[in-house]
């Protein structure tokens, strides 16, 4: 950043990023005017940063938006859903699930596959992160699913399109060698413990959802990474939740911890509603986690970046 330390001030940073530089967080970059000895103090410290896929992109999302109405309720929250048969959830514990053949859990299983990852634990911190979240909004506002009910039909009911914020606190999935393969994951039983019919948001169903969200919060890991396509820029999940509707996300740039997140997402989320801007929202919450005493370091928040329009 020295070349231009001097024309930063304490301005707004809009990054248009290319290539392996989508993935560096920016947040966490060391302010350029802050000049030995002095102590390492993050770009966030003076600056609210934001990433965007391109001038163009903002342009035509602000032009397509421009005219919708806005939501009248405020927050829908998917949280803890229940990724196993083995699962402490589940008081009828099936002995041996039956082979999975269908594509959408074969999706998964391939890109787990092509991420080297074995299965998927539970996040017990999503629920903590979720219940602080909304006892921040009145009952009448808010809609949430956990545990089973945290699925398919969920994410895809009319209804979602009513909430101006939406919570997505789960297991992501980025494939970046088969983009296709990305996608979020819901739960994978019923109350039974047998496979539902489709406990993967597959990116093609991402693409097709009609969301009316101001915001989409992906509190999951290496949510905000993708195939880098000439010309195309990160095809993934940010770039389907735009399309789907979403004015903005905030993704992931790495495997985020999960009790470190539920200290960040309720802070977030207290500024947010607010009436704080979403970049102010989000350098509030990082500045206190870096200014605290048990996750000052830039693994616990500098991984979530702000995708889409500021304003």
């Amino acid at each position: 950043m020295a070349p231009v330390a001097d024309k930063l001030a304490k301005k707004r940073l809009a990054i248009v990023a290319d290539g392996v530089l989508q993935s560096i967080p920016f947040a966490a970059l060391a302010d350029p005017n802050v000049k030995a000895p002095s102590p390492y103090q993050p770009l966030i410290v003076n600056h609210e940063i934001v990433n965007l896929p391109s001038v163009t992109a903002l342009a035509t999302q602000r032009q397509r938006l421009s005219e919708r109405s806005v939501a009248p309720k405020t927050l829908a929250v998917l949280a803890d859903p229940v990724f196993e048969a083995t699962d402490e959830r589940l008081t009828n514990k099936p002995p041996v699930l039956a082979p999975e053949l269908d594509l959408n859990r074969s999706s998964l299983q391939r890109a787990l596959k092509n991420l080297n990852r074995n299965g998927l634990s539970r996040l017990k911190g999503t629920r903590k992160e979720a219940e602080a979240i909304l006892k921040l909004v009145s009952p009448q506002e808010s809609i949430h699913a956990y545990d089973f009910d945290a699925n398919y039909n969920f994410i895809i009911n009319p209804e979602l399109k009513k909430y101006r914020f939406l919570l997505l606190a789960t297991h992501g999935i980025v494939d970046t060698k088969n983009p296709e393969l990305s996608g979020i994951v819901l739960s994978q039983v019923d109350k039974q413990g047998q496979p539902v019919e489709k406990g993967y948001l597959r990116l093609g169903d991402i693409f097709n959802l009609d969301l009316g969200a101001e915001l989409v919060v992906l509190s999951a890991c290496d949510t905000g990474l993708g195939k880098d396509v000439k010309g195309e820029g990160l095809i993934g999940l940010t770039r389907g939740l735009m399309y789907a509707g979403s004015k903005r996300a905030l993704v992931s740039l790495w495997q985020i911890d999960d009790i470190g997140t539920s200290k960040l997402m309720p802070k977030f989320y207290e500024a947010v509603l607010k009436g704080k801007s979403s970049t102010t929202a989000l350098r509030e919450a990082q500045l206190k986690l870096w200014q605290g005493k048990d996750w000052h370091e830039p693994y616990y928040w500098a991984a979530f970046t702000l995708q889409g329009d500021w304003r």
